[in-house]
């Protein structure tokens, strides 16, 4: 899968005034990762965002968006949402706003936390 290099780019812009940004290829898109944390990932046809868990079902019932349903189970607090839906700087701004919200409370993968030094 190739990517969306308009949707990337809007992303990367997005997330510009943010500290501690890294992108890293991962599932087959670029990833964000602010403080270590995976926030919000890039594809061809849609970003994925990390979201606070409680506001996942509230999420859902917008248009565009669907759960990450990865070896056969929804993953509560990760969403899709399609890149049709995300015309405007205010509709991804709203997406990415949602991960970096939750980005201080999520917890790093055990992979992030292994590298950190004691």
């Amino acid at each position: 899968m190739t990517h969306n290099d308009d949707l990337l780019n809007r992303v990367r812009a997005a997330l510009a005034h943010i500290p501690h940004v890294d992108e890293k290829r991962m599932f087959g898109g670029t990833a964000f990762m602010v403080s270590g944390k995976m926030c919000v990932t890039v594809n061809k046809e849609r970003i994925m965002c990390r979201i606070d868990p409680a506001f996942h079902n509230a999420a859902l019932e917008r248009t565009g968006c669907r759960a990450v349903i990865m070896k056969g189970r929804p993953y509560r607090g990760y969403v899709y949402v399609d890149a049709a839906v995300l015309t405007t700087t205010s509709d991804l701004e709203y997406w990415v706003g949602l991960a970096l919200d939750y980005n201080p409370k999520a917890k790093a993968s055990a992979r992030t936390r292994s590298r950190r030094p004691a």
